[in-house]
């Protein structure tokens, strides 16, 4: 299936090819024109979970691969469970956070690191270049971490993200090298696209990203939507809402392909923080980010997000109705009562998901079932979760194993031609 770039339709390319360069010309993202349908999907929410994700992703990817070779990469991708956990009748958490580094976006960069291995039998060099807000920098570490001819630069905010998040891809070295850059996530994502902009770079290095900008790792997040619903009883899964919490609107925008492709959800909540681009231009119709401002939920603090391009073609091609998109913005005090109403009710959660849990039950109906994300374990805020709930959190393995590593990021100013330079060297 050939994928065309969304700034320049006169470049399409095939999936491999778009794994591989992450980004189009003029930094422009590649997106299939029209999304796949399924036939019977209530029979293929029946089926085991393996089986399934071989059956979206094969319509998502076409022929790219042999059937041996994807029922391989699947394997060693949805190795860990999605696990769907009630906070009441009415309402549940779709745990993604079971995996490696205790986040959503483990599942994402095990699917692309096994893309490339397929793609790159001739052991040319890659450099992943990615900035992280929280999770991504973790999950794109541990996923690449001591593979061959492949280097990984983690690009991060310092000061701006928890300490366990950033011990998670701080502290491996070998091929994962680490920046803390001075400035917010927007100023590290604003540092890869002008990489990417120096052609003779990208040859030199072999430059790839892994943030959900690389249309593998949205692929890859297409499948949990599935098998999140698939969970359910089969009464209930005629008037689902999904509430995301969004930053980067990665996760989102592999939610409404999941739709897209037949799934049935009813409709969507974008629940930001206090960063609430969308949510104001859902509003307003004009786009207007404002300066990033440090929140609870720090991954998603972000107010220029890079994949609103491909929610908003699928919007302008009528694949998907934009009434069906709800965006609620969710305050700091807000955050913490979600997370307080959740464990009166028996759950622990962190902030992230709390902010979708709130938005949720802002609108959820008397006769919806509300799905909200889990996007990472609360021990990897332990402070913040803490300090709220008044308890205290047990570390999981993922953590303890980390805990009295060092630290091995250099810190960065806000440079291009500074983190250049750390790149050739």
């Amino acid at each position: 299936m050939k994928l065309y770039n969304l700034k320049d339709n006169s470049q399409s390319v095939d999936f491999d090819a778009a794994v591989t360069m992450g980004l189009g010309r003029d930094q422009g993202l590649f997106f299939p024109e029209t999304i796949p349908h399924l036939s019977n999907v209530e029979a293929l929410l029946d089926l085991p979970v393996f089986e399934r994700n071989f059956i979206v992703l094969k319509a998502l990817l076409g022929g790219a691969f042999s059937d041996e070779q994807l029922k391989l990469i699947i394997k060693k991708t949805y190795d860990t469970p999605v696990k769907l956990k009630s906070v009441n009748d009415s309402t549940h958490c779709v745990e993604l956070f079971h995996g490696p580094t205790l986040a959503f976006k483990d599942f994402g960069a095990k699917f692309m690191a096994n893309c490339l291995k397929q793609f790159n039998q001739k052991g040319e060099k890659i450099t992943i270049l990615t900035a992280t807000s929280g999770d991504t920098g973790a999950a794109v570490a541990q996923a690449f971490y001591g593979i061959n001819n492949i280097e990984a630069v983690v690009l991060f905010p310092q000061g701006r993200i928890s300490e366990w998040q950033q011990k998670m891809f701080t502290t491996l070295g070998d091929n994962i090298r680490t920046v803390a850059i001075d400035g917010t996530f927007d100023d590290c994502q604003k540092l890869v696209k002008q990489c990417f902009d120096d052609a003779p770079l990208v040859q030199t290095m072999g430059l790839n990203s892994a943030n959900s900008i690389n249309i593998s790792r949205l692929y890859a997040q297409v499948c949990y939507y599935f098998d999140a619903v698939a969970q359910l009883p089969e009464q209930n899964r005629k008037e689902v809402v999904v509430a995301v919490p969004s930053g980067n609107f990665g996760n989102l925008t592999a939610g409404i392909i999941a739709k897209t492709m037949g799934l049935p959800i009813k409709r969507f909540i974008a629940a930001t923080n206090a960063n609430d681009t969308v949510p104001r231009y859902l509003q307003t119709g004009q786009w207007l980010p404002y300066d990033t401002v440090e929140t609870l939920s720090n991954a998603m603090d972000v107010s220029q997000p890079n994949n609103w391009p491909r929610i908003e073609y699928l919007i302008t091609s009528g694949q998907f109705e934009a009434d069906l998109l709800q965006g609620v913005s969710v305050t700091e005090s807000q955050t913490a009562q979600a997370m307080k109403n959740m464990y009166r009710q028996g759950y622990i959660s962190e902030p992230h998901a709390a902010v979708a849990y709130r938005a949720l039950k802002e609108s959820l109906l008397e006769n919806e079932t509300g799905l909200f994300l889990g996007t990472a374990h609360p021990a990897k805020f332990k402070s913040s979760v803490e300090d709220i709930l008044s308890i205290e959190l047990i570390f999981p393995q993922a953590i303890k194993a980390i805990k009295n590593k060092i630290d091995l990021s250099i810190s960065m100013k806000n440079n291009v031609d500074t983190l250049k330079s750390f790149l050739l060297l």
